[in-house]
């Protein structure tokens, strides 16, 4: 059976709950105060079935002023709305207001109820559905149909059936598949049952046994039971009203204005990019920084109002704005909101949210305009790409795409591969699937290179730049991103990284005529010491290098595999470390172990260079320590 939600609205006792309950027959005043005082403050639910099998659930709204917000809590599920006007009175104050929300909340259909018709003239009645006609001009309601009814005598109600089901036939049903969305609007617990919650589910579906999510507060639950109109059942689903009964989670974690998800579908945020439409009816022009009150499905928060393309917005006009919200929202792009002052309390205006939590370029630069524009009226190609250069350098797993996006299922994995293919994104598959936007990657690929090119630069004679350093000048990156674009750039022959050094292909340490000289020296130097080299230092003083670069040859040598470090003072030439090396290997082939001492001896050298050279051959696993001696290790039994 087809499942539409309709939601009343209406100034107070004009009898939207009298209403229902003829259609109904269930009085949706719950609350004691209610009965003692006969109008309605907090939401009420009702259901009944239309002709063309179709099953209406029914949000009943307060209509007095001071219980908007309640209203608000109710609205933001509903596929078409049912105007309830008093032929006595008509059209008042909150008639004006609610209307002026469904416009914001761009409900697309509903009619009116002309209410207590028993108790005027026929020739009043007609006066009063030609004033309401005239105030629904350039409304969404405007030419819907004006059934005039009576709560007391039925007059009317059949004839109210027949419209309500014809606009129901025309609503199309939501998607079913995927992710849940419950804003909750009423939580309690049941003797015997436990947590209870409430709400209109405006997307996906939820299993009987299904783990959820209650967002922002990021707390996890199992449905422990579903009902849908009274009747229990194994699924719920987008266009519902549903209540969960929670296990494992307690009434007072939950309150009205939190969302019940599927874990991980949504993200919530504390900024919000938004088009913002100010009210022709709004008493004054809104200034940047206003403090407000939001309204997000049945959430309410307070915020101020950043305006991104002007000073100050007049009645009636639009524009872009960027809301901070004392709190989090639980949102998508593509929600509708409303902001209502904060004092004095009244609806002002509303718009579309357009991303999430952005808010780090300053207002009124022309890339955040140009990029807006195109969340508002771009194409979905257009507006993914916007969605992931927002994102930045380290761009958005497959799985964040549809918490920050308005795409998701199917829709979103063709929107992708259009992308991929046109080489408008890069998929990392090695990089736990993050999907970057190709000006971005090109812009981090050229400032990696920038960086490698301005070192070898600074340091003509070092043969690249460690990769640890390089990782140093991208903070942003995430590890497995910097690394990925390591090897993107390796593979596109931009980069060369030869163990964690990384240069450019084209980087080559060529020396001058003079410095070629000095590097001779410093070589011969250590060569002419042998096992017993000289101190670093002697080598610098002995052969008068005092410059940077003089001194940085012995770096070029290291490189070279000429000269290897032992310790940062101490270096042999490449030929004496060979030659110890042998008669290491030999003496311990025939001895089958060496101490400290039998090596200084053996290579009459000091305590000093001993030591170290034995832990480099430690180190290469050439021998190995076993209590004061050394013996063979594999690399040096095959040797």
């Amino acid at each position: 059976m087809k499942q539409v939600i309709l939601g009343t609205a209406g100034h107070i006792d004009h009898g939207k709950t009298s209403l229902i309950k003829a259609l109904t027959g269930i009085d949706t005043d719950r609350l004691k105060e209610e009965k003692e005082r006969g109008i309605t403050i907090d939401l009420g639910f009702a259901f009944m079935d239309l002709p063309g099998g179709v099953q209406l659930g029914i949000v009943d709204v307060p209509g007095h002023e001071r219980f908007v917000k309640n209203m608000l809590a109710g609205v933001g599920g509903i596929d078409f709305v049912l105007l309830v006007i008093a032929a006595d009175e008509g059209v008042m104050p909150q008639t004006r207001e609610h209307l002026a929300i469904c416009e914001l909340l761009r409900i697309k259909d509903g009619l009116v109820a002309l209410t207590k018709t028993d108790m005027v003239e026929e020739s009043w009645l007609d006066l009063v559905r030609e004033d309401v006609s005239l105030f629904l001009e350039k409304t969404f309601l405007a030419g819907k149909p004006i059934v005039p009814v009576s709560s007391r005598t039925g007059q009317g109600l059949e004839d109210l059936k027949v419209e309500m089901a014809r606009i129901a036939a025309k609503v199309q049903e939501r998607e079913a598949a995927g992710p849940c969305r419950l804003p909750i609007d009423r939580v309690f617990t049941m003797r015997g049952f436990g947590t209870v919650v409430t709400g209109t589910m405006t997307a996906g579906s939820v299993n009987l046994g299904e783990v959820v999510e209650i967002l922002p507060k990021g707390i996890q639950a199992k449905v422990r039971g579903l009902q849908v109109h009274n009747r229990s059942v194994e699924v719920a689903s987008a266009g519902q009203r549903v209540a969960v009964n929670l296990q494992g989670i307690e009434k007072e974690e939950l309150e009205r204005g939190d969302v019940l998800v599927s874990p991980g579908s949504m993200i919530p945020a504390s900024i919000l990019e938004s088009r913002f439409s100010l009210l022709g009816s709004s008493p004054h022009p809104l200034k940047n920084r206003s403090r407000v009150r939001f309204h997000l499905g049945a959430s309410e928060l307070i915020a101020r109002v950043v305006l991104l393309d002007t000073g100050e917005l007049a009645p009636g006009s639009e524009g872009f704005v960027r809301i901070h919200l004392e709190g989090q929202a639980v949102a998508r792009p593509g929600d509708r909101y409303v902001i209502r002052s904060f004092s004095p309390v009244e609806t002002i205006g509303g718009g579309e949210i357009l991303a999430l939590g952005a808010g780090r370029r300053r207002r009124s630069s022309p890339e955040l305009l140009s990029e807006m524009e195109v969340l508002r009226a771009g194409s979905n190609r257009e507006r993914l790409r916007i969605y992931l250069r927002q994102a930045g350098p380290n761009g958005l797993a497959l799985t964040e795409i549809g918490a920050r996006t308005p795409f998701h299922g199917p829709a979103l994995q063709a929107l992708l591969g259009e992308l991929q293919g046109a080489g408008e994104i890069r998929i990392l598959e090695d990089a736990g699937r993050r999907v970057l936007e190709s000006g971005v990657c090109g812009t981090i690929s050229a400032q990696i290179l920038t960086r490698v090119e301005d070192y070898h630069r600074l340091a003509p004679l070092k043969p690249g730049i460690p990769k640890g350093e390089l990782r140093t000048r991208f903070p942003q990156l995430e590890d497995r991103i910097f690394l990925w674009f390591l090897d993107s750039l390796g593979r596109e022959g931009k980069l060369v990284v030869e163990r964690e050094i990384v240069r450019l292909p084209s980087h080559r340490v060529t020396l001058a005529d003079d410095l070629q000289q000095v590097k001779e020296r410093i070589e011969e130097a250590f060569r002419k010491g042998g096992v017993q080299p000289p101190n670093l230092e002697e080598v610098y003083q002995t052969l008068g290098l005092k410059h940077p670069r003089e001194r940085e040859l012995v770096n070029v040598l290291v490189n070279e595999k000429r000269l290897v470090r032992v310790k940062e003072q101490i270096i042999f030439h490449s030929e004496a470390l060979q030659r110890a090396e042998e008669a290491l290997l030999a003496y311990l082939k025939e001895h089958r172990e060496i101490t400290a001492a039998q090596f200084r001896d053996l290579l009459n050298i000091s305590r000093k260079h001993a030591i170290p050279l034995l832990e480099y051959f430690d180190n290469r696993r050439i021998t190995m320590r076993v209590g004061d001696s050394r013996v063979l290790l594999g690399k040096g039994k095959s040797a």
